[in-house]
């Protein structure tokens, strides 16, 4: 039995989609973006729109951006020589949310996870690589503390070592199966802070 009219349930179900959001939640958004004024809902649409639209790769670290450069690839504030990689562009968002990091990231989009299919040809190594072959000094791995992510670390140092760039892993303060945007400023402050003595070796 339908309790509501068609296009209420479609917009629910809709809803209901997106990640994290259940049935009731999805019931919630949707009588409130029903009752919303016309002009907010048309703002929330056009922004979802545009977002679709105009976001894009940046063509140095891969991040999410509306532009052929994202602000922190552009700025010549920023420490070109150190990269910190990271699993997507929440993660990123995180270190920068500590006002600590001043160098710059890559953004891998994912992890290797051979249970999901998911190897290092479906990740953004091959533009990590190229970036490489600047004037890098230090990569700094700063994928989740979780089996995928490292998984990912250890692939990753493999590839590096060999160009005699120094591999760093953050390790300390950061929880074994925890991920980044989840975790608190503080505590990305001391595994930020740690990052540098704490070394990946490559083991064969």
């Amino acid at each position: 039995m339908d309790y509501y009219s068609s296009q209420i349930t479609n917009l629910i179900e809709e809803l209901s989609k997106l990640p994290g959001i259940g049935s009731k939640s999805a019931q919630r958004l949707a009588f409130h973006i029903i009752n919303m004024p016309a002009e907010q809902v048309n703002r929330l649409s056009s922004a979802i729109t545009e977002a679709k639209s105009n976001i894009q790769y940046c063509r140095e670290c891969c991040t999410l951006t509306d532009r052929e450069l994202c602000p922190i690839c552009s700025s010549e504030k920023r420490d070109h020589s150190t990269i910190m990689v990271v699993e997507n562009t929440r993660d990123l968002a995180a270190y920068e949310k500590t006002g600590r990091y001043d160098g710059v990231y890559h953004v891998l989009h994912g992890a290797i996870s051979p249970m999901l299919g998911i190897g290092p040809k479906d990740i953004r190594l091959t533009e990590l690589m190229q970036r490489l072959q600047g004037d890098v000094k230090e990569v700094i791995i700063a994928t989740n503390s979780s089996l995928e992510g490292e998984t990912t670390a250890m692939y990753i140092s493999k590839l590096v070592k060999p160009t005699g760039i120094k591999v760093s892993r953050i390790a300390s303060g950061v929880p074994v199966g925890g991920d980044l945007e989840y975790i608190d400023e503080v505590t990305l402050l001391r595994a930020g802070g740690a990052h540098r003595t704490i070394t990946v070796e490559l083991r064969n």
